[in-house]
């Protein structure tokens, strides 16, 4: 019997056959690999159609009720609304996983919502989130910011400054947030005058050293002279913008004299010529110029922290609450007030 297959004994056959064997094996898997890919890329397409025309409310509980996708895939869904600033469809995900869900994650999700409530405005709802979650989870850090922050746009400064107290307990750094928080107080109080104020925030100023933009900002605008006599010149980078957007009347030559970014700054003015050239190259166009071109200086503002400029001065970071991480950034641009003062002189 075992002479008719005496061929199979051939060690060169068996190592073709084994070698065949693998070769359809992989080339199955491969196309069976290929094939689930493309419906797994059919199905996630005609998921994401669904929200090309943005669900009703509706429509959106069916989908996550359904359970096609999890609890945290329908997070990520809502963590993506939330920052192409469509919080109205984050906050209904939230709310929809929230009405649903009895898992362990609901209080991380209930501070996602809360944060969502902040970032669109709605103050009320996100505070009432927040205590929620302090009622059953009183040591939660994030919460107790997130509520700081609250108070803090609902102006309700003595509320922000008691939450202080539970984040020193828990071993936070809350010294440099007590100090703004004293800040806003005074600049929000109606009831002392702008003397007062520059007083009060003098002084802040003088025990803490912190803060410096947004207290020379309020000194400078409100009380040059007082500002002028508490200037540390080694700071004139940081107050670039507040210093070029002083009124000429109100300038300290004197201190001006002394220094020599503010030589090189207000020579770009036009102001003074105590300076012939500037390593900073906004200011040396300026002043090799000499006021010979319609051109002044603009500000952008960047957040050291997260590195997201604005067009605007902050003192708080918008987009990660960060304070005094402003920094400020000079730009080259057209000087309109002068193209209009001249049109106005030519209509004369």
């Amino acid at each position: 019997m075992n002479s008719f297959f005496i061929e199979f004994r051939d060690p060169l056959l068996s190592i073709i056959i084994f070698f065949s064997i693998i070769f359809v094996i992989t080339f199955f898997s491969y196309w069976w690999n290929k094939y689930k890919h493309n419906e797994d890329s059919k199905y996630i397409d005609k998921f994401l159609k669904q929200f090309q025309s943005m669900p009703s409310k509706d429509e959106l509980k069916g989908l996550i009720s359904s359970g096609d996708l999890s609890e945290k895939s329908w997070i990520l869904l809502a963590h993506s609304y939330y920052k192409s600033g469509n919080y109205e469809k984050s906050i209904e995900i939230y709310n929809e996983i929230l009405s649903i869900s009895k898992s362990k994650n609901r209080q991380e999700t209930m501070f996602l919502l809360g944060r969502t409530y902040l970032k669109a405005g709605f103050l009320e709802r996100a505070k009432q989130i927040f205590l929620s979650i302090l009622k059953t989870n009183p040591r939660t850090p994030e919460a107790l910011k997130s509520l700081l922050l609250v108070y803090e746009q609902m102006r309700d400064y003595k509320a922000a400054q008691e939450t202080l107290e539970p984040l020193d307990e828990l071993k936070e750094d809350i010294v440099l947030e007590g100090t703004y928080l004293s800040v806003m107080e005074i600049l929000h109080n109606n009831k002392i005058t702008s003397d007062e104020k520059s007083k009060k925030l003098l002084t802040i100023y003088k025990n803490s050293h912190q803060l410096i933009y947004m207290l020379f900002e309020y000194l400078f605008r409100n009380n040059p002279s007082l500002a002028w006599a508490n200037f540390d010149s080694s700071k004139s980078e940081v107050l670039s913008d507040i210093l070029w957007k002083i009124e000429p009347k109100d300038l300290n030559l004197d201190i001006i004299s002394q220094n020599g970014y503010l030589r090189e700054l207000y020579s770009a003015r036009g102001d003074i010529n105590l300076a012939k050239s500037s390593s900073i190259f906004e200011l040396d166009v300026l002043i090799k110029l000499e006021g010979k071109a319609k051109a002044t200086l603009n500000f952008e503002y960047m957040c050291d922290d997260c590195k997201i400029i604005h067009p605007f001065a902050f003192h708080r970071c918008p987009s990660c609450y960060s304070i005094g991480s402003v920094h400020v950034e000079c730009q080259l641009s057209k000087d309109f007030y002068k193209d209009i003062g001249e049109e106005n002189n030519s209509f004369q």
